[in-house]
């Protein structure tokens, strides 16, 4: 929402429009509003969501709206050029900036669910296709909330809140917050590649996991034939692997291997983490996972994109 096009051309009928669905975004929540209260029994471990300074947070959720993103929508309405640039300019100039992320960040740690919808849709209406929100606003913004933790800007339960609002964002927005036993898919396995000796991520990720509603299983131990098998015993929608070194891609390449063909579900959603794969994170399709994660708090998010997309092929 916090975007400026100062640098673009708009025929003035075409902008107009825009600027109706913009509100149009806004002013209608995208669900009931019961929906979103009903939503944290999935989305946040229920002795988490309990805070006493929830007046603080929405004072400061009117402050970001009022000193920010209202001045900035004045801005975007004024800067009206009269030639349409090519759509590929528009893309790259739509696409969430810093201030994007930021600015989210900041909404998901206060208490209005329907805020952060709103933000997110007027860029998805805008004509972002989710993927593109995915990749440069809502993990960007995860990654942020990991940030902000390490840097004690904020406490964990700051951050868990955050990344589960997010997670709430993901599968309103993928249409799964309604399917069916929603609770009882959102299963995780942790694992460590053979060879690793290092747990300290694994643990990290598996309690900010726990703590946004994942039931988790965490194998630190085992051999990848023996974490192909509890895959294959027990259902999960998401397989998380870390490795410590580059020694070990052979390894976790046969682990995931093992894990595709022997998962009692065919359609598991396969993460990695370390930091090659922070350092090259294209490394992770390389070795036949799904996606990677930077930080913990992302790591959830990414499941929650995994569990979607699993989810959407089911339903297709």
């Amino acid at each position: 929402m916090l975007i400026y096009l100062t640098d673009l051309s708009i025929e003035d009928k075409q902008w107009e429009d825009d600027m109706s669905l913009m509100a149009n975004a806004v002013a209608l929540p995208l669900i009931d509003r019961q929906v979103l209260r009903n939503l944290e029994t999935h989305f946040i471990a229920p002795e988490i969501y309990t805070r006493d300074d929830v007046a603080a947070r929405q004072a400061k959720l009117a402050r970001i709206i009022s000193n920010d993103i209202i001045p900035r929508l004045l801005k975007l309405h004024n800067d009206v050029i009269p030639d349409a640039p090519p759509v590929a300019s528009l893309i790259e100039a739509l696409a969430p900036s810093s201030a994007d992320i930021t600015g989210l960040a900041d909404i998901v740690l206060g208490s209005d669910l329907e805020a952060a919808a709103a933000y997110v849709m007027v860029l998805r209406n805008r004509g972002l296709p989710m993927e593109t929100l995915f990749v440069e606003l809502l993990e960007p913004t995860a990654r942020r909330l990991g940030e902000m933790w390490d840097k004690d800007e904020c406490d964990f339960i700051d951050v868990t809140l955050g990344v589960a609002r997010l997670q709430k964002l993901l599968a309103i927005f993928n249409d799964t917050h309604a399917m069916p036993a929603l609770d009882q898919h959102r299963r995780v396995l942790m694992a460590m590649t053979p060879g690793n000796q290092h747990s300290f991520g694994v643990a990290m990720v598996e309690r900010f996991l726990l703590a946004a509603g994942w039931d988790v299983r965490a194998e630190l131990t085992g051999t990848a034939d023996e974490i192909a098998a509890v895959a294959r015993n027990s259902w999960f929608a998401v397989a998380g692997l870390t490795i410590g070194s580059e020694r070990q891609i052979d390894s976790l390449k046969e682990t995931i291997a093992q894990l595709r063909q022997q998962s009692r579900n065919r359609s598991i959603g396969i993460m990695v983490g370390g930091p090659i794969f922070t350092a090259n994170p294209a490394l992770s399709y390389e070795v036949g996972a799904d996606a990677t994660a930077p930080n913990a708090p992302a790591a959830v998010l990414v499941a929650q994109k995994l569990f979607d997309l699993a989810a959407a092929k089911s339903h297709a």
